[in-house]
């Protein structure tokens, strides 16, 4: 019998949907251009959307609900800074920073309570009403299971969120082996607050980075899984906020790039990509440029020199300003476009982590 499964790849700026229907028996669909898909604006956005408007209003704004994504940060600040008041459930407080008291130097009272006159504003990265409203206004049954992904920086109260969260990539590839279903979650660690959040939110269904979720929906693409197999691919993602990439080989990742979207110059990020894909740019490189860092594992050598780039995201325009730079030092760009929509990646990519850890389940792999 078919099932219905919703992918959301939720992201700063967007959330990408697949709205997936499997073959009768279970397996996965034969015709994936013709499933329903939408690009819609993320829920950080629909937030800091609601928080400008009362800014304009001059009303004060409580912010109530679960952790979320933090891409409203700025239009607190920006409230804040306009000499209005705000507040924050502890629960929906999680969304902006895992310390309460940098909150409250900030001005935001943490409360249980509305306090008089403010307007409340929900945070939740996922919201059934909202999804279940809009899928029966398109004529889509409600699904069987929801997969979802986001971008999660991992529980720091103290530390610094751009050095924690790339120990989740260090661990990848150092504790983990690299396998691509690693950071496929069926049940998220508690150290991942944020997914955790959006796990229960979403029924208990299967979540993943966004980043993990990206490179799978590289390879959904058959050429440029094949050339993975054969010569490793460098994946590319340029999202709204974080810029990654990958090296990836028969199935392992081999190294992980991050930075932050927007903050190198194009002939910087062409020469990062470059050393990056033969192992010669340092950590420190890369954090003192703003950015997450970077991590590789020994190479596999023998002609595997990732020089076929794949490259994805809503800002691959950056990507490929950069990589025309060093265009002959490659073997070949690609786009990829799995269900004919590069932006529906991530969600294919989800997809393809289910069937692959359903496939390892039943080997027992």
């Amino acid at each position: 019998m078919a099932k219905r499964i919703l992918s959301l790849d939720i992201g700063s700026g967007t959330v990408d949907v697949l709205y997936y229907v499997t073959a009768e028996d279970g397996g996965p669909c034969a015709e994936p251009e013709n499933l329903p898909k939408f690009v819609l604006p993320s829920p950080a956005q629909r937030v800091a959307a609601r928080v400008r408007e009362l800014t304009a209003a001059g009303k004060g704004i409580y912010l109530h609900g679960e952790n979320m994504g933090g891409g409203f940060f700025r239009s607190v600040s920006a409230h804040l800074k306009a000499g209005l008041p705000a507040a924050a459930h502890p629960d929906a407080a999680w969304a902006l920073s895992d310390d309460p008291a940098r909150l409250e130097s900030m001005g935001i009272e943490i409360t249980t309570a509305p306090p008089a006159g403010f307007i409340p504003v929900h945070t939740a990265d996922y919201e059934p009403g909202y999804w279940n409203g809009l899928l029966a206004m398109c004529g889509l049954e409600p699904p069987d299971m929801i997969l979802a992904s986001a971008q999660d920086h991992g529980y720091h109260p103290t530390g610094s969120n751009r050095l924690g969260r790339f120990v989740i990539w260090r661990n990848l590839l150092s504790c983990d082996g690299g396998r691509l279903d690693s950071l496929f979650y069926e049940q998220a660690p508690e150290s991942l607050t944020r997914l955790v959040t959006l796990q229960r939110a979403i029924g208990g269904g299967p979540v993943a980075d966004t980043g993990a979720a990206a490179v799978l929906g590289a390879l959904f693409d058959p050429q440029v899984a094949a050339l993975s197999e054969r010569t490793g691919v460098m994946v590319v993602n340029a999202g709204n906020s974080h810029f990654l990439a990958f090296l990836v080989y028969q199935q392992r990742i081999y190294g992980v790039y991050e930075h932050h979207t927007g903050m190198q110059k194009p002939e910087a990020i062409a020469s990062d990509l470059d050393k990056f894909r033969r192992g010669e740019i340092a950590n420190e490189e890369v954090l003192e440029s703003g950015g997450h860092g970077v991590h590789t594992v020994e190479l596999p050598g023998g002609g595997v020199d990732f020089g076929h780039v794949c490259v994805m995201g809503p800002r691959r325009r950056l990507a490929n300003e950069a990589l025309r730079q060093d265009a002959g030092r490659y073997a070949g760009i690609m786009h990829p476009a799995p269900g004919g929509d590069m932006m529906i990646a991530g969600c294919f990519g989800l997809v393809s982590g289910y069937y692959m850890t359903r496939r390892n389940g039943e080997t027992g792999d």
